[in-house]
């Protein structure tokens, strides 16, 4: 008896100005100092709470589950979602929650140092009239989670691409980090990222899912207390 199969092919249109932007504005060489930064991870290798790969995984999944990058990757969306609305009393409103929800100074300081370079050089080199526009209303007091969602929603890159992108740069980080302090060889470095994108996946489909800044929350605090205990670290080599 013979059988027939049918084959249902899918074309993917790639917009290269909006993969253009987002490989560049999370490149390394991007100059927001993101690298300066551990999220509190120099302390917890110091204590013994990360020793290996696999405790690495576990801490960069902590952050992304319920920790900044739960945060962040809701306030990225919320922002990039007042963005397309040109809806700039929500956009100050997001701005303004976003530099008050951090658990401590340095953390702040993660958030804020970076989103401040993003900002400086996006209206250099990508220059969008409502991005200048808002970031002039808030200098140096931007958190990066807000202003890479506005510049995106800007630019017109997909709120899904933007927003997975930048919480996997943020685990990048993470990872880039720990290789650097445990310390870890390069392969380990990339099956630590490879482990992480299943978490990654989750946490930008929850970010997705929020609608209101009400809903915005962290459940991290003993990376709260390694941040906390990092700022009279004896040695260190990161800001956080």
């Amino acid at each position: 008896m013979a059988t027939s199969t049918t084959v249902t092919m899918t074309t993917i249109t790639t917009d290269f100005a909006a993969l253009a932007r987002l490989l560049a504005w999370l490149s390394p060489a991007y100059p927001t100092g993101a690298f300066s930064y551990s999220h509190g991870l120099e302390m917890a290798v110091e204590e013994g709470a990360v020793t290996d790969r696999a405790s690495l995984v576990a801490y960069a999944e902590a952050a992304l589950s319920h920790g900044a990058g739960a945060v962040d990757g809701a306030l990225l969306a919320l922002s990039w979602r007042a963005a397309e609305a040109s809806d700039e009393a929500a956009l100050d409103d997001l701005a303004d929650l976003a530099a008050a929800m951090r658990g401590t100074a340095e953390l702040a300081l993660e958030a804020t140092q970076p989103g401040h370079a993003f900002a400086l050089a996006t209206n250099a080199a990508w220059p969008h009239p409502a991005f200048a526009a808002f970031t002039a209303r808030h200098p140096g007091r931007l958190t990066h989670a807000v202003a890479f969602g506005v510049a995106a929603g800007c630019h017109g890159i997909p709120l899904r691409d933007a927003c997975f992108a930048w919480l996997a740069a943020f685990a990048a980080n993470l990872v880039s980090a720990g290789v650097r302090l445990v310390p870890l060889g390069q392969t380990d470095g990339q099956v630590a990222t490879a482990a992480l994108l299943p978490a990654l996946v989750a946490a930008t489909d929850a970010a997705l899912a929020v609608r209101d800044a009400e809903d915005i929350g962290s459940a991290t605090p003993v990376i709260d207390l390694f941040s906390l205990r990092h700022e009279t670290q004896y040695t260190r080599l990161f800001r956080s």
